[in-house]
């Protein structure tokens, strides 16, 4: 059943998908959490932003809240990587404490993904033929259901594997959370511009590459295609990463699926703003707003992005 539903069943979600409006419910900022970690570290490229102990991260999200903030993307880093029997202890730990900290003051995404997990970096179970998919699919529906079980208000899939967001729908429906909400990295090309993101989530791949699960940057079908995918397997919102590199798709993708479609700013297009004013080239604040301005003229109903803690100082309203 296709519940509509699901993007009612709070203020916060409301916001996030107004279409007359830009809000700065419409922005949603990642953050870091390091299994571990005594101190904050500051991320390359990033400005505004580290990786973080759980404490810490309490700390910056109360601060946020304080600043306007109320979307929220999580990315657990975990100490130890494995392979198989994926422990989400780190992750489910986490959503607790924001939860029991902040209540339903914000709104909590949960990226779901193996890739910071794995020994070898890639968003799958491997074996010796490659990719097992049937493994991959369970170890993401299980830990969607354990964010869920934690408090997570929505799930997040990045993984690019088939079936996945089918696979996690079944789960979260038949664990009672049909109305978690899931926000599918559905249009994610291999690209270029996620190197800062992978030196946070210590999840670069260790052999090859990704191209064989996320998109050939050349293929416009087949991007499309792939978010027409994650509609028909019950998505309720869809992506496309990187943001700036697929603006001509959002609208397209929004037209032939009838679903809200966000963006997401990566690191790498993020980074090359906070250089370029590094160099007295170009005046942050001032960029990084008209980025944000060009992707809701494409079309994009929400942007995750590095900077959305600055929204209020740059005159997002409510």
């Amino acid at each position: 059943m296709k519940r509509l539903m699901r993007l009612r069943g709070s203020q916060h979600l409301r916001d996030l998908c107004a279409e007359t409006e830009f809000n700065r419910a419409q922005l949603i900022q990642p953050f870091f959490v390091v299994e571990g970690l005594a101190n904050e570290e500051p991320i390359a490229g990033l400005r505004g932003n580290v990786r973080h102990s759980v404490a810490s991260a309490l700390k910056q999200i109360e601060k946020d809240l304080a600043d306007g903030v109320t979307q929220f993307l999580l990315f657990p880093v975990p100490a130890e990587k494995k392979d198989g029997n994926f422990s989400q202890q780190l992750t489910r730990e986490t959503i607790s404490e924001i939860r029991r900290q902040f209540g339903d003051s914000l709104c909590l995404w949960v990226d779901t993904c193996l890739c910071s997990y794995t020994t070898h970096g890639h968003c799958a179970v491997m074996n010796d033929k490659g990719i097992n998919l049937a493994a991959t699919l369970d170890e993401l529906a299980n830990s969607a259901v354990a964010f869920a079980e934690a408090g997570a208000d929505g799930i997040s899939p990045s993984d690019m594997m088939d079936g996945r967001v089918a696979r996690i729908r079944t789960a979260l429906d038949a664990k009672g959370f049909d109305l978690v909400p899931i926000m599918s990295y559905s249009t994610k090309f291999a690209s270029n511009f996620y190197g800062p993101f992978r030196n946070a989530a210590d999840s670069a791949p260790q052999f090859g590459d990704r191209r064989h699960y996320q998109l050939d940057v050349r293929n416009r079908n087949g991007a499309i295609n792939a978010s027409l995918r994650c509609a028909e397997e019950g998505a309720d919102l869809l992506m496309v990463k990187p943001g700036m590199t697929s603006l001509d798709l959002i609208r397209p993708i929004n037209e032939q699926t009838g679903l809200q479609v966000g963006a997401y700013q990566v690191s790498g297009e993020y980074a090359g703003m906070v250089l370029l004013a590094e160099q007295e080239l170009i005046k942050f604040d001032e960029a990084l707003l008209e980025t944000w301005h060009v992707f809701k003229r494409a079309g994009a109903q929400y942007i995750i992005t590095y900077g959305a803690r600055y929204a209020r100082r740059l005159g997002i309203g409510r």
